[in-house]
């Protein structure tokens, strides 16, 4: 399935019409994941929130939302997909579906710094709250934290996204942390710095907030010397694809690389893997599956506890883990 039908799109918002409460029922009875393997695949849904589209040079590749939906869908059908990143509207339409049985759900937090915008380093928080996460029986809340020292709407983002990381750690849930060094280019536009320095230099200053880093992951761009930036941390941290601008087989063996770090736990990926060069979604996920996980498959099962609180039986803590830009 690569784009919902105009039956499935038209039944989908009937539901919404006749039935909004469909979708706090359907929270309720979702199946939900045992726990997690030792590492991670995430697709990550969250950029239309912040109005940014464009994959490579189509500027409207994700505008149209049953492509979006069919091409997500495809790549949660795989098994070896641990779970989705998305923004309510997206995760409510993919519930609808029966898409998210037994898979790890995340909700975006703050998709206010929208892209191209003068105020695009306030990324004020207009998504999920921590509350809302637990009450809906999510799995953890995703922020970004782009840090623009020519910026004051930093340090609101940095103040907002600490009183996240307590209040999802207060509820065992993951606080999923994408921070960038930041700067405005000389377009004026902001830009993400895709250094090793300054990726770990975002890294120290993401890993320090909050009065806890219990719950707390990393999610980074892979950028040179990724072994070197992984050093930054020992918090489980999670590798992103951003935009696709290489070859696929180029991508695929720098994500190998990063993987091999000891505190990597797999991949948070989104455009690479919804729209690949060759609109193969199925075959890019497939590769990104057994990068993570190997040949063998994955488990999962069916429990209500919170799977950041599961440990697995050789008595370790939980853990898990492309290049880009952020989502």
């Amino acid at each position: 399935m690569m784009r919902l039908s105009d039956t499935e799109i038209h039944q989908l918002t009937r539901r919404r019409i006749s039935d909004p409460d469909a979708i706090a029922s359907a929270w309720a009875t979702r199946g939900r994941r045992k726990g997690p393997d030792s590492r991670l695949l995430i697709v990550a849904a969250d950029h239309p929130a912040r109005g940014a589209l464009g994959v490579r040079d189509n500027n409207d590749a994700m505008a149209s939302r049953p492509e979006l939906l069919g091409r997500l869908v495809t790549a949660l059908a795989n098994p070896r997909v641990d779970g989705v990143l998305a923004t309510a509207d997206v995760l409510e339409d993919l519930l609808l579906l029966g898409a998210l049985d037994d898979k790890l759900v995340i909700g975006s937090m703050n998709r206010g710094g929208l892209q191209g915008a003068g105020f695009e380093f306030d990324d004020r928080f207009t998504g999920y709250t921590a509350a809302q996460i637990d009450d809906f029986g999510l799995d953890g809340g995703k922020t970004l934290a782009r840090i623009c020292l020519q910026d004051s709407g930093t340090v609101a983002t940095l103040q907002a996204t600490a009183r996240a990381v307590d209040e999802l750690a207060t509820r065992r849930k993951i606080a999923m942390i994408e921070p960038f060094w930041s700067e405005f280019g000389t377009d004026g536009r902001a830009r993400n710095i895709l250094t090793a320095d300054a990726t770990i230099r975002s890294m120290h200053v993401a890993s320090g907030l909050g009065a806890t880093s219990a719950y707390t992951w990393l999610k980074v761009p892979i950028v040179p010397e990724m072994h070197r930036v992984l050093e930054a941390t020992t918090l489980p941290t999670l590798l992103l694809g951003g935009d696709p601008t290489t070859d696929s087989d180029e991508t695929y063996a720098s994500w190998e690389d990063a993987l091999s770090a000891p505190s990597a736990a797999g991949l948070v990926i989104g455009r690479a893997l919804l729209f690949p060069p060759d609109d193969d979604v199925a075959a890019a996920v497939d590769v990104a599956a057994r990068l993570v996980h190997g040949t063998e498959p994955s488990s999962s099962g069916r429990v209500t506890d919170e799977w950041p609180g599961y440990t697995p039986a050789t008595g370790s803590q939980p853990g898990h883990s492309a290049k880009g830009t952020e989502s």
